[in-house]
Protein backbone atom coordinates (compact mmCIF):
# COMPACT_ATOMS: atom_id res chain seq x y z
CA UNK A 1 0.00 0.00 0.00
CA UNK A 2 1.35 3.42 -0.87
CA UNK A 3 0.81 6.51 1.51
CA UNK A 4 0.96 9.53 -0.74
CA UNK A 5 1.23 12.95 0.86
CA UNK A 6 -1.07 15.86 -0.50
CA UNK A 7 0.00 19.40 -1.87
CA UNK A 8 -2.29 21.61 -2.16
CA UNK A 9 -1.56 24.99 -3.50
CA UNK A 10 -3.62 28.30 -3.98
CA UNK A 11 -1.93 31.58 -4.97
CA UNK A 12 1.71 29.65 -5.23
CA UNK A 13 1.31 28.59 -1.45
CA UNK A 14 0.80 25.48 -0.34
CA UNK A 15 -2.21 25.04 1.72
CA UNK A 16 -5.50 22.69 3.80
CA UNK A 17 -8.95 23.73 2.99
CA UNK A 18 -11.75 21.97 5.68
CA UNK A 19 -14.42 20.30 3.41
CA UNK A 20 -13.29 22.50 0.64
CA UNK A 21 -14.43 25.76 2.24
CA UNK A 22 -12.33 28.68 0.97
CA UNK A 23 -13.31 30.82 3.88
CA UNK A 24 -11.59 28.08 6.00
CA UNK A 25 -7.91 27.89 4.79
CA UNK A 26 -4.43 27.66 6.79
CA UNK A 27 -1.35 28.28 5.28
CA UNK A 28 0.98 25.44 6.22
CA UNK A 29 3.99 26.83 3.64
CA UNK A 30 4.73 29.85 1.32
CA UNK A 31 7.49 27.41 -0.58
CA UNK A 32 5.40 24.28 -1.98
CA UNK A 33 8.59 22.70 -3.25
CA UNK A 34 10.20 23.14 -0.03
CA UNK A 35 7.48 20.84 1.24
CA UNK A 36 7.68 18.49 -1.55
CA UNK A 37 11.37 17.96 -0.67
CA UNK A 38 10.74 17.31 2.77
CA UNK A 39 8.05 14.74 1.93
CA UNK A 40 10.45 12.79 -0.02
CA UNK A 41 13.39 13.06 2.26
CA UNK A 42 10.56 11.06 4.90
CA UNK A 43 10.54 8.88 2.02
CA UNK A 44 7.54 9.32 0.02
CA UNK A 45 7.93 7.99 -3.48
CA UNK A 46 4.44 10.06 -4.84
CA UNK A 47 2.87 13.28 -4.62
CA UNK A 48 -0.77 13.90 -4.62
CA UNK A 49 -0.77 17.54 -5.93
CA UNK A 50 -3.99 19.76 -6.33
CA UNK A 51 -4.13 23.22 -8.32
CA UNK A 52 -6.80 24.50 -6.29
CA UNK A 53 -6.95 27.84 -7.70
CA UNK A 54 -7.79 25.41 -10.95
CA UNK A 55 -10.09 23.11 -9.24
CA UNK A 56 -12.02 26.40 -8.29
CA UNK A 57 -11.80 28.63 -11.46
CA UNK A 58 -11.72 25.95 -14.39
CA UNK A 59 -8.34 26.84 -15.60
CA UNK A 60 -4.93 25.53 -14.01
CA UNK A 61 -3.35 28.43 -12.16
CA UNK A 62 -0.29 26.82 -10.49
CA UNK A 63 1.42 24.18 -13.37
CA UNK A 64 4.76 26.29 -12.96
CA UNK A 65 5.18 25.19 -9.25
CA UNK A 66 4.32 21.25 -9.98
CA UNK A 67 6.98 21.78 -12.88
CA UNK A 68 9.53 22.80 -10.18
CA UNK A 69 8.43 19.91 -7.85
CA UNK A 70 8.95 17.34 -10.25
CA UNK A 71 12.13 18.87 -11.60
CA UNK A 72 13.31 19.42 -7.74
CA UNK A 73 12.39 15.98 -6.83
CA UNK A 74 12.06 13.76 -9.42
CA UNK A 75 9.13 12.00 -7.77
CA UNK A 76 6.16 10.50 -9.59
CA UNK A 77 3.46 12.59 -9.34
CA UNK A 78 -0.47 12.86 -9.82
CA UNK A 79 -2.41 16.35 -10.62
CA UNK A 80 -5.51 17.56 -10.33
CA UNK A 81 -7.79 20.67 -10.26
CA UNK A 82 -8.94 22.64 -13.73
CA UNK A 83 -8.10 19.83 -15.95
CA UNK A 84 -11.26 19.95 -18.15
CA UNK A 85 -9.72 19.65 -21.80
CA UNK A 86 -7.47 17.27 -23.66
CA UNK A 87 -4.93 20.08 -24.37
CA UNK A 88 -5.04 21.06 -20.92
CA UNK A 89 -4.08 17.19 -20.16
CA UNK A 90 -1.27 17.29 -22.75
CA UNK A 91 0.19 20.07 -20.81
CA UNK A 92 0.76 18.60 -17.77
CA UNK A 93 1.60 15.29 -18.99
CA UNK A 94 4.23 17.49 -21.50
CA UNK A 95 6.13 18.81 -18.09
CA UNK A 96 6.60 15.04 -16.40
CA UNK A 97 3.10 14.29 -14.64
CA UNK A 98 2.81 10.86 -14.05
CA UNK A 99 -1.07 10.80 -13.60
CA UNK A 100 -3.71 13.34 -13.91
CA UNK A 101 -7.32 13.25 -12.30
CA UNK A 102 -10.39 14.37 -13.91
CA UNK A 103 -12.74 15.65 -11.54
CA UNK A 104 -15.86 17.53 -13.03
CA UNK A 105 -15.09 16.82 -16.32
CA UNK A 106 -15.68 13.10 -15.56
CA UNK A 107 -19.35 13.85 -14.76
CA UNK A 108 -20.31 15.94 -17.37
CA UNK A 109 -17.97 14.97 -20.24
CA UNK A 110 -17.96 11.19 -20.63
CA UNK A 111 -16.80 11.46 -24.59
CA UNK A 112 -14.11 13.55 -23.06
CA UNK A 113 -13.00 11.03 -20.56
CA UNK A 114 -13.25 8.20 -23.09
CA UNK A 115 -10.91 10.22 -25.30
CA UNK A 116 -8.16 10.78 -22.22
CA UNK A 117 -7.72 7.13 -21.78
CA UNK A 118 -7.62 6.14 -25.29
CA UNK A 119 -4.85 9.12 -25.14
CA UNK A 120 -3.10 8.44 -22.11
CA UNK A 121 -4.59 5.19 -20.94
CA UNK A 122 -3.12 4.32 -17.18
CA UNK A 123 -2.01 7.90 -16.60
CA UNK A 124 -5.92 9.35 -16.15
CA UNK A 125 -7.39 9.06 -12.73
CA UNK A 126 -10.72 9.88 -12.24
CA UNK A 127 -11.25 11.33 -8.45
CA UNK A 128 -14.70 11.07 -7.31
CA UNK A 129 -15.72 13.34 -4.56
CA UNK A 130 -19.01 12.89 -2.56
CA UNK A 131 -21.33 13.66 -0.33
CA UNK A 132 -23.69 11.89 1.42
CA UNK A 133 -22.91 9.07 -1.48
CA UNK A 134 -23.62 11.71 -4.47
CA UNK A 135 -20.65 13.14 -6.28
CA UNK A 136 -19.59 16.76 -5.98
CA UNK A 137 -18.46 18.77 -8.52
CA UNK A 138 -16.76 22.37 -9.36
CA UNK A 139 -14.43 22.24 -6.83
CA UNK A 140 -17.44 20.73 -4.31
CA UNK A 141 -19.15 23.59 -4.46
CA UNK A 142 -22.57 21.64 -6.39
CA UNK A 143 -23.58 18.09 -5.34
CA UNK A 144 -25.14 16.26 -8.50
CA UNK A 145 -27.67 13.55 -8.05
CA UNK A 146 -25.27 10.66 -9.22
CA UNK A 147 -24.63 8.25 -6.84
CA UNK A 148 -20.51 7.80 -6.55
CA UNK A 149 -20.99 4.11 -6.79
CA UNK A 150 -22.71 4.47 -10.73
CA UNK A 151 -19.81 6.86 -11.76
CA UNK A 152 -17.38 4.61 -10.40
CA UNK A 153 -18.74 1.77 -12.41
CA UNK A 154 -19.41 4.21 -15.66
CA UNK A 155 -15.39 5.14 -15.31
CA UNK A 156 -14.44 1.91 -15.35
CA UNK A 157 -16.84 0.90 -18.34
CA UNK A 158 -14.71 3.83 -20.67
CA UNK A 159 -11.67 2.23 -19.67
CA UNK A 160 -10.38 4.22 -16.38
CA UNK A 161 -8.22 2.00 -14.18
CA UNK A 162 -7.97 4.11 -10.65
CA UNK A 163 -10.11 6.04 -8.94
CA UNK A 164 -9.43 8.29 -5.90
CA UNK A 165 -12.40 8.80 -3.82
CA UNK A 166 -12.95 11.18 -0.88
CA UNK A 167 -15.83 12.00 1.42
CA UNK A 168 -15.91 15.74 1.22
CA UNK A 169 -17.32 15.76 4.76
CA UNK A 170 -14.18 14.37 6.18
CA UNK A 171 -11.88 16.13 4.23
CA UNK A 172 -9.78 18.34 6.92
CA UNK A 173 -11.71 17.39 9.58
CA UNK A 174 -9.34 15.24 11.16
CA UNK A 175 -11.90 12.26 11.85
CA UNK A 176 -10.91 9.11 9.54
CA UNK A 177 -11.83 8.30 5.80
CA UNK A 178 -15.32 6.96 5.10
CA UNK A 179 -14.20 3.51 4.82
CA UNK A 180 -17.42 2.29 4.65
CA UNK A 181 -18.20 4.42 1.36
CA UNK A 182 -14.90 3.61 0.08
CA UNK A 183 -15.34 -0.09 0.60
CA UNK A 184 -18.60 -0.11 -1.13
CA UNK A 185 -17.16 2.08 -4.07
CA UNK A 186 -14.04 -0.68 -4.57
CA UNK A 187 -16.16 -3.17 -4.50
CA UNK A 188 -18.01 -2.09 -6.79
CA UNK A 189 -15.80 -0.86 -9.13
CA UNK A 190 -13.09 -3.85 -8.80
CA UNK A 191 -10.23 -1.48 -10.28
CA UNK A 192 -7.86 0.12 -7.70
CA UNK A 193 -9.55 3.13 -5.36
CA UNK A 194 -7.02 5.38 -3.22
CA UNK A 195 -8.88 6.47 0.02
CA UNK A 196 -8.54 10.20 0.62
CA UNK A 197 -10.55 12.73 3.31
CA UNK A 198 -10.06 12.61 6.82
CA UNK A 199 -7.26 10.59 7.73
CA UNK A 200 -6.50 11.45 11.45
CA UNK A 201 -3.99 8.99 12.67
CA UNK A 202 -2.03 5.69 12.76
CA UNK A 203 -5.42 4.01 13.35
CA UNK A 204 -6.61 4.60 9.64
CA UNK A 205 -3.38 3.55 7.95
CA UNK A 206 -3.90 -0.06 9.85
CA UNK A 207 -7.75 0.51 8.97
CA UNK A 208 -6.84 1.03 5.27
CA UNK A 209 -4.61 -2.12 5.69
CA UNK A 210 -7.30 -4.22 5.85
CA UNK A 211 -9.22 -3.04 3.27
CA UNK A 212 -6.32 -3.52 0.80
CA UNK A 213 -7.87 -6.62 -0.13
CA UNK A 214 -10.97 -5.11 -1.28
CA UNK A 215 -8.73 -3.33 -3.47
CA UNK A 216 -8.00 0.13 -1.91
CA UNK A 217 -4.46 0.47 -2.94
CA UNK A 218 -3.25 3.75 -1.59
CA UNK A 219 -3.69 6.50 1.17
CA UNK A 220 -3.73 10.21 0.37
CA UNK A 221 -3.07 11.99 3.93
CA UNK A 222 -2.68 16.16 4.33
CA UNK A 223 -3.98 17.94 7.67
CA UNK A 224 -2.80 14.77 9.67
CA UNK A 225 0.96 15.30 8.23
CA UNK A 226 0.97 18.88 8.22
CA UNK A 227 -0.31 19.09 11.87
CA UNK A 228 2.03 16.65 12.92
CA UNK A 229 -0.51 14.09 14.04
CA UNK A 230 1.09 11.51 11.39
CA UNK A 231 4.63 11.10 10.68
CA UNK A 232 4.81 10.27 7.67
CA UNK A 233 7.98 7.84 7.68
CA UNK A 234 6.03 5.87 9.95
CA UNK A 235 3.35 5.94 8.20
CA UNK A 236 5.22 4.60 4.67
CA UNK A 237 6.77 1.89 6.94
CA UNK A 238 3.68 0.79 8.59
CA UNK A 239 1.68 0.44 5.16
CA UNK A 240 4.84 -1.64 3.97
CA UNK A 241 4.31 -3.87 6.63
CA UNK A 242 1.79 -7.02 6.75
CA UNK A 243 -1.75 -6.80 8.18
CA UNK A 244 -2.36 -8.48 11.80
CA UNK A 245 -5.59 -9.71 13.06
CA UNK A 246 -7.82 -7.10 14.35
CA UNK A 247 -7.23 -6.49 17.84
CA UNK A 248 -10.31 -7.77 20.01
CA UNK A 249 -11.86 -5.69 22.09
CA UNK A 250 -11.80 -6.99 25.77
CA UNK A 251 -14.59 -7.89 27.82
CA UNK A 252 -15.40 -7.05 31.65
CA UNK A 253 -16.27 -9.92 33.41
Amino acid sequence: MYVIPAIDIRKGKCVRLVQGDLRDETVYSQEPVSVAKLWKMKGAKRLHVIDLDGAFSGKLANLDYVKEIIKATDLKVQVGGGIRDLKTIDKVMSIGVDWVILGTTAVQNKEFVKEAVKRHGKSIIVGIDAKKGMVAIKGWKQVTKIKAVDLGEEMVDLGVETIIFTDIQRDGMLEGPNFKSTKELACAVKVPVIASGGMSGYKDIEHAKRLEKYGISSVIIGKALYTGKIDLKIAIKMAKEPVGPKPKKSRNK
